[in-house]
């Protein structure tokens, strides 16, 4: 949502939050760019206009970055338009592109705002550890084709657990001064066979992300499960707070904003 027009907006008479579910593959991240660059907000805020009559300006729980995918995305705008909730996830799909969904709607107090509002959120980065590349996982995993030590991997993320500043994981061209420090409440990494390969699916529940600190944090991760460095050496470059000893951020495709907490 513009800045400048956020008091214009609020006059409407309704607050409405979605739940947007998408693939990110095809577009230059989440927050709206100018053409012909196309994100997701521009295809949401073009056509959410034909379902309520009004201009649309969103404001969202997370600017997923280009290839980044999303299940449970919130957004939220300010409207006039009289459609009844229920309504809006079926209105949506005929006017969305198969890649986004709105997975839920639902009215909410005016000073609700899907960004400002949200208490927590959780990430997964999925990576498919296999011989060879698969069609079914391609644009959603990060494939590794080397074995990985995944008890390291395991006891790696349980360091990153408290809160704690997260410097080391945190990528130039972010906000700047913004607070590095964050509230991890869970680190775990989950496994699953999957067409001749296993799925690793690290899952991280944070009160917030420093930009591209969940994928930071996975490439650290696998470095350890390579064997590159050691957990100490994973403790050492943690409390150093130097995004330049980290390897270079993970994949973009692997990683889905699962959830967001109000």
């Amino acid at each position: 949502m513009r800045f400048e027009n956020k008091q214009e907006m609020k006059l409407r008479r309704r607050n409405i939050a979605l739940t947007v579910a998408y693939d990110g593959t095809n577009y230059n991240g989440f927050q709206w760019q100018s053409p012909p660059r196309v994100a997701v907000q521009n295809v949401l805020e073009e056509r959410l206009e034909k379902i309520f009559g009004d201009k649309i300006e969103l404001a969202a729980a997370g600017r997923t970055d280009a290839g980044v995918h999303a299940l449970g995305q919130v957004v939220n705008f300010f409207t006039d338009g009289r459609i009844d909730v229920e309504k809006i996830p079926i209105a949506a799909s005929c006017v969305l592109p198969a890649d986004i969904i709105v997975r839920e709607a639902r009215e909410v107090d005016k000073n609700f705002s899907a960004l400002h509002s949200a208490k927590s959120k959780i990430y997964l980065y999925r990576i498919l550890r296999c011989a060879a590349s698969n069609p079914f996982v391609n644009r959603f995993a990060w494939h590794i084709f080397r074995p990985l030590d995944v008890d390291a991997m395991r006891e790696a993320l349980k360091i990153l657990i408290g809160t704690h500043d997260y410097s080391s994981f945190k990528a130039a061209g972010g906000a700047p001064n913004m607070n590095p420090v964050r509230t991890i409440f869970a680190a775990e990494l989950f496994e699953e066979k999957f067409f001749g390969g296993d799925i690793l699916t690290i899952k991280i529940h944070a009160s917030g992300f420093l930009y591209h600190m969940a994928r930071n944090i996975v490439a650290l991760t696998v470095a350890v499960g390579r064997n590159k460095i050691t957990l100490d050496e994973f403790q050492k470059i943690f409390d150093a707070r130097d995004r330049s000893l980290v390897p270079a951020t993970a994949p973009a495709q692997g990683l889905c904003l699962q959830e967001v907490f109000y």
